[in-house]
């Protein structure tokens, strides 16, 4: 755990709030965040950077709630946006249009056209069917774009293969061995101006190996454009630094920013990263509570009200979250993985147990953690760790659940960012269909 959520007295509590007493005003499940963890994430990242021209691009796909790109906003930041939508919700939190690159395979014309309206920073080109359309849309507009491309460098990012981009055999960017030609392309099509150069190999790395071998091969092609009289005003080198959900050991921020500017050296041209999940992933918890206890042959089962629906994770990439007690207790007597006796069947005295940590939707993948000694008692709290990227930006209502309520915490102060869903809400623009 962080010095963001810590145990006092035995309470787990975000900040200085106990995070029992924000259950008890918000529900569950509720996602928490810690502005404090946000802002020194940003922080950490300006100050890496520092003495060198650059802008701090959060990945808004990590997590968009507006009071988190409000705050980012504020502190500076400039925004990765891969949907039209992203790019509204930056635009209505005060995010800066000059400061956003807009990424993505599938961008349509009407999402081209609202961000020329914008005025962005910058396309991430990731094909030669989009330049095409990119060129027709700012001509029709009589306006000039301003691109780079998403090169794909080829290189492993040694993740899971879910969120590696950087493989040829990956849809995002655009060919390395193609690139050159595209670049020559773009530079004569008359509604496009080259402003520089992109690359992302994927999320979630752990070590430094691979965004440097990604970072030679764009300094590379740079140098090849050059000598073509093609100059870049930026180099975008992508984000997807990791965090630690377990035993990953990832480089800390000022590591990795001190391994790209070595590599860099003395290039003159602005440099653009896209941190996400480092930003926010340690910065959110999700608050659940145990329903039920239910002992099985085989294992035994926490049920909680937090599902795959809400926390999506575990069940899409069989990612490991560590799972606490928001109240600690002595344990009434040690681990123990035999079934409770006749007339224990709840587990009533909180003994430890392993328990396979689950949710209400009518899934069998439907987990939050697999086997985890815990010593809880039905309508104990939990506090899923590590949940504050591709949480709840990734969270759906199957099953016909509202979706959870959003709080920030500030040193005592707390507010609440997003309301829970109703029902309602989730088919109100619905119609019955009449003959």
């Amino acid at each position: 755990m962080s010095d963001y959520f810590s145990y006092q007295n035995n309470r787990l509590c975000a900040e200085q709030v106990p995070l029992a007493e924000i259950a008890q005003r918000f529900g569950t499940p509720c996602y928490v965040y810690s502005h404090t963890a946000l802002t020194d994430g940003y922080r950490q990242f300006e100050f890496a950077f520092a003495g060198r021209e650059h802008l701090i691009c959060y990945a808004v796909k990590a997590n968009s709630n507006l009071a988190i790109l409000h705050q980012l906003a504020r502190l500076g930041a400039g925004f990765d946006v891969v949907s039209g939508g992203e790019l509204q919700r930056v635009l209505a939190a005060g995010g800066a249009a000059g400061k956003v690159v807009f990424s993505g395979v599938g961008k349509t014309a009407t999402e081209m056209r609202l961000a020329l309206d914008a005025g962005i920073l910058c396309f991430n080109v990731e094909s030669e069917a989009e330049l095409l359309r990119l060129n027709e849309v700012a001509g029709s507009m009589g306006k000039i774009a301003p691109l780079s491309l998403r090169v794909n460098p080829d290189v492993d990012a040694k993740t899971h293969p879910y969120i590696s981009t950087g493989l040829r055999q990956n849809k995002f960017g655009v060919a390395y061995t193609e690139a050159l030609a595209l670049y020559r392309k773009a530079a004569e099509l008359p509604y496009l101006r080259v402003t520089g150069m992109g690359c992302h190999i994927g999320s979630q790395l752990t070590e430094t190996g691979p965004f440097i071998a990604a970072a030679e091969k764009v300094l590379a092609l740079a140098d090849m454009l050059a000598a073509e009289g093609i100059t870049l005003e930026h180099l975008d080198l992508g984000g997807g630094l990791g965090i630690r959900y377990n035993d990953e050991t990832p480089p800390s921020i000022a590591d990795y920013a001190g391994a790209l500017l070595t590599t860099l050296r003395l290039r003159s041209e602005k440099i653009i990263v896209e941190p996400g999940r480092v930003l926010v992933g340690n910065a959110g918890v999700l608050l659940t509570r145990v329903e039920y206890l239910k002992h099985g042959e085989e294992k035994n089962f926490a049920i909680v009200d937090a599902a795959m629906n809400d926390l999506m994770r575990p069940a899409l990439y069989d990612a490991w979250h560590r799972i606490q007690p928001v109240q600690r207790k002595q344990l009434a007597s040690p681990l123990s993985n035999s079934l409770p006796q006749a007339g224990e069947r709840t587990n009533v005295k909180g003994d430890s147990l392993i328990y396979e940590v689950v949710g209400p939707v009518c899934e069998t993948g439907d987990f939050l953690g697999h086997a985890r000694e815990l010593a809880i008692t039905q309508g104990d709290l939990l506090a899923v760790m590590s949940a504050g990227a591709y949480g709840m930006s990734m969270s759906s209502n199957y099953n016909s659940r509202p979706r959870a309520a959003e709080v920030m915490v500030s040193g005592a102060t707390v507010q609440l960012i997003r309301e829970r869903e109703t029902v309602h809400q989730l088919f109100a623009g619905e119609k019955t269909f009449l003959l």
